[in-house]
């Protein structure tokens, strides 16, 4: 396994982590990921470290917190050989204050969490959404009293614009409080919004990119393509997968199945191959519903991916840039640092 620092801190986690958002199946929607129960997450979870990645992703709205309860049991006995993410916003229950990132409410969340995690700390606390309502200023207050408490030991962010992302961390800097150190954020060879602000914000402040739904809700495990279409059980059958323009998603799948075959690995351990090359990237929070997914996965940190496949890919999955960025290409190429992408 490689390892790589957490954003801009000291802290080394693996370049892939186990998401668990199908431990549990709590909610009709969740079912169509997975249904992982104690004994199966143990499993995985056991596989895992085995093969060295000790890091793993759940939040308290993943099955109303049950994906944390079956986590906590999974690596109960073996907490100080692993780090854990959680996040908290999203809905918990009918209420007003049941949604969001007050004060309140993250300090509220972190103690049911630590409760279901069955430990006293989390590594890193995420913000699972951008909350309108809540000042920012109110949101850090809460994470610098919980890092104070030593109830969380790193914060980061997930789902927020450059904007918000930017406010937070200057008005971090301007008060003295602990900065987000990742964002937790879609970015997948199907779909490179992500490239940008987000990436070229995170370069610049060195914050770290954990990447969530890196085969686009599976689109690209290799079930879909051209002239493959998915299994009428599979959850790409379903509304539980990610939209993506067809002929965007065929030109993917004709680039991985190419690269795929020239390197004798799947095709999705070549799109997380690809993810790895990315600039930003800390780790890739992947899901699995056995070992065998899980093994194959993992596997993809063992593929180094040529400058021509690596061309190749990013050729097949261009879009064209949205405004300004066009505008600045055109109007300012001398003035403008080459693109990140």
């Amino acid at each position: 396994m490689e390892y790589r620092t957490l954003g801009g801190s000291g802290l080394k986690i693996p370049a892939l982590m186990l998401g668990t958002a199908t431990f549990g199946g709590g909610s009709d929607f969740l079912k169509k990921w997975g249904t992982t129960d104690v004994a199966e997450a143990t499993a995985l979870v056991d596989v895992a470290l085995d093969l060295g990645c000790n890091m793993f992703d759940t939040a308290d709205g993943y099955s109303n917190g049950l994906s944390e309860e079956i986590l906590g049991q999974a690596v109960k006995g073996r907490r100080d050989k692993v780090l854990v993410a959680t996040k908290t916003g999203m809905p918990m229950g009918p209420g007003p204050n049941d949604i969001g990132t007050s004060r309140a409410k993250i300090i509220a969340s972190c103690e049911a969490s630590l409760k279901r995690l069955g430990t006293d700390y989390v590594d890193l606390y995420q913000l699972h959404a951008f909350d309108g309502l809540t000042p920012i200023e109110e949101m850090l207050q809460a994470l610098d009293a919980l890092m104070r408490a030593g109830k969380i030991r790193y914060f980061g962010v997930s789902n927020y614009s450059g904007w918000h992302l930017m406010k937070m961390l200057a008005l971090a800097d301007r008060h003295g409080w602990p900065r987000p150190v990742t964002h937790q954020a879609y970015y997948t060879l199907a779909a490179r919004d992500f490239e940008w602000e987000l990436m070229p914000l995170g370069l610049d402040q060195k914050v770290g990119t954990l990447v969530w739904s890196p085969l686009s809700g599976a689109k690209l495990t290799g079930k879909i393509g051209r002239t493959k279409r998915p299994p009428d059980d599979s959850r790409l059958a379903t509304d539980a997968s990610w939209p993506v323009p067809e002929e965007q998603l065929y030109r993917v799948t004709d680039a991985l199945e190419l690269v795929s075959a020239e390197v004798g690995r799947s095709i999705p351990q070549v799109a997380l191959a690809w993810l790895l090359t990315r600039p930003t990237v800390s780790s890739i929070v992947i899901g699995a519903r056995n070992e065998a997914q899980l093994r194959d996965n993992l596997g993809a940190t063992e593929l180094k991916l040529t400058p021509a496949q690596i061309t190749a890919l990013d050729k097949a999955s261009a879009v064209p840039p949205p405004y300004p960025y066009w505008h600045q290409r055109r109007t300012m190429m001398t003035r403008t640092p080459p693109p990140v992408i």
